[in-house]
């Protein structure tokens, strides 16, 4: 058994962080209704502990504890699962897998609750998402050393990432202010007058968050803040690479206020996620993850809503009139962020051909000055990638492209899960640096002469998530703008570009939906209307001197 099986009980002294809400005249208190809702353990105490203990463990280096939370308790019966540090190489976090069991009374917690959640006014979950954001900038520190231990990533971009995630859960407040519904003018139609239509955004019920490895933490707070924010309860399938820090960002919202109706957490593989995809409970489903992985999700989803963020071969551009500089450092710092682990990473650059030389020499010069090795030393840029069998994948297909003529300038070496940052020039265009997502610490270059040739090239691609280009013509940034494939282009800069309160998706392969806060809520939302007939708020006269509008 992994954690503490039980709740402590209502006598513990600590109150729950809701208890700092304080109640406006007229205003109902959450309470435990055993006709319709599960009882209310004190979840801010509960957040507390967990969150100590998981910053604890990755403070001191132990093996951070991550149980499943169902029903309001922390705490699994299944089988045993560890997680081994890629670069420590040693376990640095432990789990259990979610048993069939846990799985069925996740789902019968999550029925009623899904009512509870909804019944909270959005004034308080946005004041739980403001602290939320707020806690996250205070623990930023711990969280980026538990997202390092578990995954090889440079505490620098820890850091960043935790800082998203404070943005995400912040915006995610905002737009919990936001939530409305409209008028409809119906009485703009013969048919209409006399009646009055309203419409507003109800809570879609039950929600399904299924996280990625590679952004643990913000993608979690995209999902779970924006699903809450809408008035739904979620249940979170952590990834199997990521328990503990999974683990830390549902104890930091428990922690802020969120009561247990609003979040359920459950670990495993491609197993537990297609029962939870498939179960009769769940109304919405948002998944992050390879775009394989994510037609199995869609199978299984059957008629359920669906947001799917996939994967992605971003292509870069590089024009003749570009500062090369800028843009051969922008692609270096970008191309092997995260070891390349993003679904918007420079895989492909593609440089006009009277400056490709130019931008070699300064990309492998900026490559050159990266500093690989320990995630948590403060001046890494380059840690592990999240397992052995990804950095080979980078070693093997830098060496199928060598075979086929590419010219490897830097990398195709690893130590370990950790993959040296790899440069390919004038890949094949078959070669799979070129067509498939490598996922990785690898960057292929390539010339191009035509611009409308380049396009073709950068739309040869199944994907279509995002794309960069280096320009001083207003006209082409225009012309891109339109003819590229992809959900996103960004202009002075590379594809590995993200504001987190800017619709964020993709194309073909690349899934559909939007990852924005305010996006993610129309899709956590049904519309619901409301006719009144015979009852108007408008003029009902429908003639002007016996002349009838009819």
């Amino acid at each position: 058994m992994v954690g503490p099986a039980h709740a402590p009980s209502p006598s513990a002294s600590k109150l729950p962080r809701t208890a700092l809400l304080s109640p406006r005249v007229g205003a109902r208190t959450l309470h435990a209704d055993p006709q319709s809702s599960p009882p209310v353990p004190l979840s801010g105490f509960l957040g507390d502990l967990m969150l100590d203990s998981l910053l604890k463990a990755g403070r001191d280096a132990a093996v951070a504890e991550a149980p499943p939370y169902v029903a309001g308790h922390w705490g699994g019966s299944g089988p045993a699962s560890t997680r081994t540090g890629p670069y420590l190489r040693h376990v640095v976090s432990r789990t259990s897998t979610a048993t069939g069991d846990e799985i069925s009374r996740a789902l019968a917690w999550a029925r009623p609750s899904a009512r509870t959640v909804a019944g909270l006014a959005p004034a308080l979950r946005a004041d739980v998402l403001d602290r939320a954001s707020r806690a996250a900038s205070a623990h930023r520190e711990g969280l980026a050393r538990l997202l390092a231990l578990e995954l090889g990533k440079p505490v620098k971009d820890g850091l960043g990432e935790i800082d998203r995630v404070a943005d995400t859960f912040a915006v995610c407040a905002a737009e919990a202010r936001h939530i409305g519904g409209e008028t409809l003018p119906v009485a703009g139609w013969a048919r209409g007058v006399g009646n009055t239509a309203f419409t507003y955004r109800a809570p879609a019920g039950v929600a399904l968050a299924i996280t990625p490895f590679n952004a643990p933490a913000n993608l979690l707070a995209h999902k779970l803040g924006a699903s809450f924010a809408a008035g739904n309860t979620t249940l979170v399938k952590a990834p199997p690479q990521a328990p503990a820090s999974t683990a830390a960002i549902v104890a930091l919202l428990l922690e802020s206020g969120m009561p247990p109706q609003g979040v359920q957490l459950l670990h495993g593989g491609g197993e537990v996620g297609a029962v939870l995809c498939a179960a009769d409970e769940v109304a919405v489903i948002s998944f992050t993850g390879s775009a394989e992985t994510g037609r199995a999700v869609a199978r299984a989803a059957g008629a359920k809503r669906l947001v799917l963020e996939l994967g992605g071969n971003a292509a870069t551009i590089v024009c003749e009139d570009a500062d090369i500089g800028q843009a051969a450092k922008e692609c270096a710092r970008t191309g092997y962020s995260n070891s390349g682990q993003s679904c918007v990473s420079v895989q492909r650059v593609y440089v006009h051909r009277s400056r490709y030389a130019t931008f070699l020499d300064a990309f492998t010069a900026a490559v050159d000055t990266l500093k690989v090795g320990d995630p948590l030393d403060p001046a890494t840029d380059v840690g592990s990638m999240v397992d052995e069998e990804a950095a080979e994948r980078v070693v093997r297909w830098s060496a199928e492209a060598a075979a086929s003529g590419a010219r490897v300038l830097r990398g195709g070496t690893r130590d370990g899960a950790t993959a040296a940052p790899t440069v390919v020039a004038d890949p094949a265009p078959d070669s799979s640096v070129v067509v498939h997502e490598v996922f990785g610490a690898l960057v292929a270059v390539l010339p191009y002469d035509d611009f409308s040739a380049v396009i073709d090239l950068c739309n040869a691609s199944r994907y279509g998530l995002q794309a960069g280009l280096f320009t001083r013509d207003l006209g082409r940034v225009v012309t891109a703008w339109r003819e590229l494939e992809t959900g996103a282009l960004i202009v002075g800069g590379t594809s590995n570009h993200r504001l987190d309160h800017v619709p964020f998706g993709g194309v073909k392969d690349s899934g559909f939906g939007r990852e924005t806060p305010r996006s993610m809520i129309d899709d956590y939302t049904v519309v619901k209307t409301l006719m009144l007939r015979g009852l108007s708020v408008w003029g009902d006269t429908t003639s002007i001197d016996g002349e009838s509008t009819e």
